[in-house]
């Protein structure tokens, strides 16, 4: 089973790879198999440590069952053991996304990245009882928590993770939700247990305060800046890492958060790799929207060019 000791640097939330024709609300293959597998095997020799397909920003909510198998079949066979591979699993209930897992599991996945189920919200001993219940289920797989309060509706505060701590598979966390007093408060409760990764932006100052690395969508426009803020927290660099945590910050126009869609149009604009249209319902945006795209693609271009990667981490 994999450890939380696994799991640190950067862990990239894969887009969900789009066919010319996925905006169709008709189209029942999706899914860009030939660009995801050059994508992930070009991302994984430019310095990303764990790959999740099927976040948020992959796109959990719109595909279909058969794409969900496709994405998580190609992930696996594209990585080979390079890195872990934790398949995004949330769904709307628990017995879905068990049987997500259970799929997962029969493919060879490391773990699972899975949020609480959403449409109605939940209190946190459910929330707690949830992650008890997948954990249980599946005790060969690592469980990765993925907190986010905002899509899943629950704040899972930093008492509970003395529950969430006695199940040895619940290995990792996705957060980006406490404050630097939390978030020292929650390391003394799961160092050693569970692997937090903070965003990209927050790796100044919470590597300094025990987080195992970063999440990071953007990283799919190019790695480089954020595996050079990772190698500069490794050597304790931190004038460099906030350098580049605030150079990062400046790259969105309307802030930090950004919808997955029109974030695929920034991927696309940068030219790393290409995420393809968004899938529907949202497949009308407004020209201010895509715009903000262009011009974080742009910036994230021009961050990269000034952060390229060290000569000793090209393949």
């Amino acid at each position: 089973m994999i450890s939380s000791s696994d799991l640190h640097g950067l862990i990239g939330m894969v887009p969900a790879f789009t066919t010319e024709d996925g905006w169709d609300p008709q189209c029942k293959n999706s899914v860009n198999v030939d660009e995801l597998e050059r994508a992930l095997d070009q991302i994984i020799r430019d310095g990303m440590d764990v790959v999740a397909p099927m976040a948020s920003s992959g796109e959990c909510y719109t595909l279909l069952w058969d794409e969900f198998k496709t994405m998580t079949d190609v992930t696996i066979e594209t990585v080979n053991k390079r890195v872990p591979v934790m398949i995004g699993c949330t769904s709307t209930n628990t017995r879905e996304a068990l049987q997500k897992m259970e799929y997962a599991a029969k493919a060879g996945a490391d773990g699972v990245l899975v949020g609480v189920p959403y449409y109605f919200p939940s209190s946190v001993d459910n929330a707690v009882q949830f992650y008890h219940d997948l954990a249980d289920a599946y005790p060969q797989l690592g469980v990765m928590i993925y907190h986010n309060p905002f899509n899943h509706r629950v704040t899972i505060p930093v008492e509970a993770f003395k529950r969430l701590v006695e199940k040895p598979n619940i290995v990792a966390m996705k957060d980006s939700q406490r404050t630097p007093m939390q978030f020292m408060n929650l390391h003394e409760i799961v160092k050693g247990k569970i692997s937090v990764f903070v965003n990209q932006i927050q790796l100044y100052p919470y590597m300094m305060l025990g987080a195992a690395g970063c999440w990071s969508l953007n990283a799919w426009m190019g790695p480089s800046p954020i595996v050079r803020a990772l190698e500069a927290a490794r050597v304790e660099n931190w004038e460099e890492v906030r350098d580049i945590c605030i150079g990062i910050a400046g790259v969105s126009p309307r802030g930090n958060r950004a919808d997955a869609y029109s974030s695929k149009l920034a991927i696309n604009e940068a030219g790393y790799c290409h995420a393809g249209p968004p899938r529907p319902p949202y497949r009308i945006l407004t020209e201010d929207a895509k715009e903000r795209a262009k011009i974080m693609g742009q910036r994230w271009r021009a961050l990269c060019e000034r952060y390229p990667a060290k000569a000793e981490t090209v393949a």
